[in-house]
C-alpha cells in the first residue's frame, strides 16, 4: 500500500504540472501559430488525460473481491496503464504527426517566437520537477537493477508510466525548441512541422513500450522470484512433515498476488492434521506477505507436480519456480 500511496503522490503532482502547462502551451500555440508548440499542447492535454485514469485505476484495484470477481479487481490497473499507452499513440502520436505533416506541407511562419521560447523554458521547469519526482520514486524502488531492466520487471505501472511520460516531455519541449528556432531565426517555417513529427515519433515509441509491459502484466506476468522463496521457506518451515514441491504466482496488481503451492504431505498424517498444516502455512503467508491476497495450497506428490508441469509447460519447465535445492 506505501508503494501505491507513492505512486498515487507522484500522479497527482504530475497532473498538477501538466494542466498548468498545457493551458500555456494551447494559448502560445493560438498565438504563435507554432505546429510544434500545437503538437506540444496536446501531448500535455494527453498526459493529463492518461494520469486521470491511472488515478482511477489504481482506485479500482483496490476494491474488494466479490462473487463475481472472486480474485479482486487488481488487473484493472494493467487494464488502465494499457488504455494509457494507447491514448499515447493515437491521440499524442498520430495527432502531432499528421499535423507536422500538414505543416511541411503548407508551411507558415511563427509570430512572436519569443512567446514560444518563455513558454517551453516554463514547461520544461515545470516538467523537470514532475520528472524528478518519478525518477526519485522509481529510484527507490528498483533496487540494484538497471533502469531499462527494472522497468521491464516492474509490476507496478504508475511508477514508470509518469517516468517515460515526463521523459518524452522533455524531449519534445527540446524538439520544440528546435523547431522554433529554426522557423524563426533561420526562415525555414517548415521544420517547425518537422519538429511536430520528430515529436509524435517520440510519443510513439514511448507508447510502444508502455504497451508492451502494460500487455504483458495484463495477461500476467509470476511475482518476483525472490518472494515465491519465501513462501516456500515458510511452508517448508510451518509444516515439517511436508516437502514444497514448488508454487505458481501470478501478479494481479502491484500490491495483490496469487500464489499456488503445491506441497507433498507426509503419508501417515491424518486429513485433520492435513487441514491444520494447511491452515497454519496460510496463516503465517499472510502475516509475512499480507500481498499475497489470495492463496491455494495443493496437497500433491512431487511426481504429480513435475507432470502437471509437464503437461502445461511443456519439457523443460522454464520460468516455474520449482522447490528449494
Amino acid at each position: 500500500m506505501a508503494a501505491n500511496s507513492s505512486s498515487t503522490r507522484v500522479i497527482y503532482a504530475a497532473l498538477i504540472g501538466n494542466l498548468l502547462v498545457a493551458l500555456t502551451k494551447a494559448g502560445a500555440a493560438a498565438w504563435t501559430g507554432s505546429s510544434a508548440m500545437l503538437s506540444e499542447a496536446i501531448h500535455s492535454f494527453v498526459d493529463i488525460g492518461n494520469q486521470i485514469l491511472l488515478l482511477y485505476g489504481l482506485r479500482r484495484a483496490a476494491l474488494q473481491a466479490d462473487p463475481e470477481h472472486p480474485i479482486g479487481y487488481g488487473r484493472e490497473l494493467y487494464f488502465w496503464s494499457f488504455i494509457v499507452a494507447l491514448l499515447v499513440f493515437a491521440l499524442g502520436a498520430v495527432v502531432a504527426i499528421y499535423h507536422g505533416v500538414l505543416h511541411v506541407l503548407a508551411p507558415e511562419p511563427i509570430h512572436d517566437a519569443i512567446v514560444n521560447y518563455v513558454v517551453l523554458g516554463l514547461a520544461f521547469l515545470f516538467e523537470g520537477a514532475s520528472w524528478w519526482m518519478a525518477l526519485r520514486h522509481f529510484k527507490t524502488i528498483k533496487g540494484k537493477l538497471g533502469y531499462y531492466a527494472a522497468f521491464r520487471d516492474s509490476k507496478d505501472p504508475p511508477s514508470f508510466v509518469g517516468l517515460f511520460e515526463d521523459s518524452a516531455a522533455l524531449i519534445g519541449i527540446l524538439i520544440a525548441a528546435a523547431g522554433t528556432f529554426a522557423a524563426d531565426r533561420l526562415g525555414l517555417p517548415a521544420l517547425d512541422g518537422g519538429a511536430s513529427i520528430l515529436i509524435g515519433v517520440v510519443l510513439a515509441g514511448t507508447a510502444a513500450l508502455l504497451a508492451r509491459e502494460s500487455k504483458s502484466l495484463l495477461i500476467g506476468e509470476r511475482a518476483d522470484r525472490p518472494l515465491s522463496e519465501a513462501l516456500l521457506r515458510i511452508a517448508e518451515a510451518a509444516s515439517p512433515n511436508s516437502k514444497a514441491n514448488g508454487v505458481l504466482t501470478v501478479q494481479l496488481a502491484p500490491d495483490q498476488i496469487l500464489a499456488a503451492l503445491s506441497l507433498e504431505f507426509a503419508d501417515t498424517l491424518r486429513v485433520p492434521e492435513v487441514e491444520a498444516a494447511v491452515a497454519e502455512i496460510e496463516r503465517r503467508i499472510r502475516a509475512a506477505h499480507p500481498e499475497v491476497v489470495t492463496l491455494f495450497v495443493k496437497p500433491q506428490t512431487g511426481a504429480a507436480y513435475k507432470e502437471t508441469l509437464r503437461r502445461r509447460f511443456g519439457e523443460p519447465v522454464a520460468g516455474v519456480d520449482a522447490p528449494l535445492a
